[in-house]
Formats: structure tokens, sequence, C-alpha cells
């Protein structure tokens, strides 16, 4: 499959076809058309747990990638797991049972695993994936402690497999916008950046509330992406934390887990970033970044799988001019991340937001507990390199 992959047609397959435009040249153009690899070319995945972000996000959004597809499924329920089969066209004989997970080392099909299952779980599905010569994609936060997520890394290093965490805000075009801005300085130097996600979790008994399966409450499930988000925008990594935590007495959905945590990330160019996550209150998802020359910009309903707005304000003319800027038509996030790691595949490239990517998110989440318990600043490494932890950018697509 790789040599009929590698000799091919020498058609550019995605490059898209031409469409005239339609409208005059001060409109907005529509873009260009859909350009996938045939299906035959692209890489094939295996999703490892059907549960509701895999039934609802991830493999719908398969059937929008341009270099990836489904090819296997991985399930305690075989029912359920040959009912999704029937519908997204996958055989019987690629279904697996977690007992026979290793069996995968047997279908040439299967190139990457996506691992979509509760967070205590990651280490042995990596592990596991990678001593059966399949590159991972695993799903947020990498793991639930630094020594297992460095594990995760060295396994995948000694197979020479692909490690990528599934960090879909780095790849959708919204934030990538806002970070260029940032970086660029085009309302000045970003001194303070604020974020907040949060939802009003409910069943008691979900294994995101369970300590032994997630690794805590809303810090690593949410509050991960105040944290990934703001290194992502910046580029720098933070050199010191402080936090507080609270969680509503005798709220049966917290005795494991905390609810709320408030955190301020100091960064050293100077920024700091005032974050908030907290699984008590009502949905709210978004951040803004503030400059110091006449404007701000951030997103709303961010870290949401769709439905995200850019918004502007910036003073020009002595008016301050407030906008909401679009691209047009949305991305799926979850065909873009996935549609990269394909392409580092192919292309034998390393991930944008390899296992170092995820690492780094754990180690800042393990001082922020400890600056909540102590009620104390705690310092970080201080690293000067900027996306320190970061591989190939994604291409403009």
């Amino acid at each position: 499959m790789k040599s009929e992959r590698k000799s091919g047609s020498k058609i550019k397959e995605t490059q898209p076809i031409k469409i005239k435009p339609h409208n005059v040249a001060s409109e907005r153009q529509a873009g260009s058309a859909h350009s996938p690899l045939r299906p035959e070319r692209r890489i094939g995945y295996a999703v490892v747990g059907l549960g509701r972000l895999a039934l609802m996000q991830i493999l719908p959004a398969m059937t929008k990638c341009k270099y990836s597809k489904p090819v296997a499924l991985v399930s305690r329920d075989a029912q359920k797991a040959k009912k999704v089969a029937l519908q997204y066209g996958i055989p019987e004989t690629s279904i697996y049972d977690y007992e026979h997970f290793d069996d995968i080392k047997n279908n040439p099909e299967i190139e990457v695993v996506y691992i979509v299952l509760p967070n205590s779980l990651h280490e042995e599905y990596t592990i596991r994936a990678a001593k059966a010569g399949k590159h991972v994609l695993c799903e947020k936060p990498m793991s639930t402690s630094i020594a297992s997520a460095q594990r995760m890394i060295d396994v995948c290093k000694t197979n020479k497999r692909k490690l990528m965490i599934a960090y879909r805000i780095q790849y959708e075009p919204i934030n990538r916008q806002c970070m260029k801005w940032l970086r660029e300085e085009k309302f000045g130097k970003v001194r303070l950046i604020t974020s907040i996600n949060a939802q009003n979790i409910g069943d008691p008994e979900q294994w995101r509330l369970k300590k032994a399966l997630s690794g805590g409450g809303s810090l690593p499930d949410i509050g991960i992406y105040n944290i990934n988000t703001a290194r992502f925008l910046l580029g720098e990594e933070p050199e010191s934390v402080l936090s507080s935590i609270y969680t509503t007495p005798k709220d049966p959905r917290f005795t494991e887990v905390e609810e709320a945590v408030m955190f301020q990330m100091f960064f050293p160019g100077g920024t700091i970033a005032n974050c908030t996550c907290s699984y008590g209150v009502h949905e709210s998802r978004h951040y803004r970044c503030y400059g110091d020359k006449g404007g701000l910009f951030g997103v709303a309903n961010a870290f949401a799988y769709g439905g995200l707005r850019l918004e502007v304000s910036h003073v020009k003319d002595n008016l301050e001019w407030n906008a909401q800027p679009s691209f047009g038509a949305e991305k799926d996030q979850f065909a873009q991340e996935m549609d990269h790691m394909s392409q580092c595949v192919l292309n034998d490239k390393i991930p944008y937001t390899p296992g170092e990517e995820g690492l780094q998110d754990l180690k800042i989440m393990e001082a922020i507990y400890e600056s909540a318990q102590s009620n104390k600043l705690v310092k970080l490494e201080r690293i000067t390199k900027l996306d320190a932890f970061r591989g190939t950018p994604p291409k403009k697509d």
C-alpha cells in the first residue's frame, strides 16, 4: 500500500480544480474546491473508544478529511461497533475489542491509532499501539502524570512511531489568525490574555469525575485549553504560576475532583494569562488578548467544537471600531488535526503538537495544583526558545 501511495499518478491530486469566480473582485470569493486524495491513498485510522466524542465529532469529521479515513474500530461493545462499522463502511474483520487490541499489528490498513479513552488509559494504549507498529494520535490531556507522559514519548521513539496530541485549537484558522496578530503585534504588544472555559457538568457517575480515570477535575479536562491556547498564541512558556481552587461543599459531583480553578501564568516576555475553568457554572468559553496600542482581539465560543467567532476592537481616527471578521465557511477542527497527522505520516514529518507539547502542559498543571495547595507562586523551568515543543507547522489549506 505504501509503495502504491508513493508511485501514484503524475497528476497532482490535491491541487484543487479551478473554479471561475462569479462575483466581482471586491466581494469575498468562494475559495477552492475540496481536493482530497483518492480513498486508497488516504491514511487509515483505527478509532479506539466509541464514546460521545468519537461518535459525535471524530468519526463524522473523517467524512470531511482530505488525507484520512476510518478503517478500524476498537470497542468493548460489539453490537455498537458493528452498527458504527456499517455506517462508515468498515468491515467486521476490522473491529477489535480491548483484549485483542494487539491484533491491529496484522492489519496493514491501519497506520494511525486515534485514542479516545479515559485519560488514565492513554498510556497503555499508546504503548500497545506503538509496539504494534502504529502511529498514535492521542486525545488531551496526554495522560494523568508527567512520568506516564514521558513513557509514552519514549516508547514511540523506541519504536520509531509518531506521537501527536489532539490539540485541535492549534490547527483551527481563527485561532491561528489570533496567533499571527499577537506575534506581529498588530495592536501593540499583548500584555494580558484573559480566558474562561466553563460548563455545568452533570452525571456524578461519569468517568471525568472519577480521579482514577481522569487524573483531576476541571483543570485537566477543560482548563488545559486555557493553558495550551495561551502557550500557542504567545509561542512562549510560562516561567511561574499562581492559582487557587474552589469546590462547592457537599456537591456530590466533586467528591474526588476539583470544581473550579483560577490561575495566572506569567510569561518571560511580560504577558500575564489570567484563566478560569469550572465544572459548576453556565457554559462559557472565550478568550481575549489585550494590546498596548489601541486594540484587543479574541474568540467568542472559543474551545468549543464549532461556532467560533473572531472578535476585534480597535481605535482608529479617534473612534473605537468593534467587528466580528469572518473567514467564511467554518473548518471542522477534528478534520484539520487528523489531516495534519496524516500529512506528517505521508511526508515523514514531526507533528506540530507532538508528545512533548502534551508533556509540557502536564508540567504546568502540576505546578498549578502545587500553587493552590501551598498558596504560593510556583516557578517553572525557564525556557527561552520560541515554540520549544512544537514540530512541523500545519500547511495552510
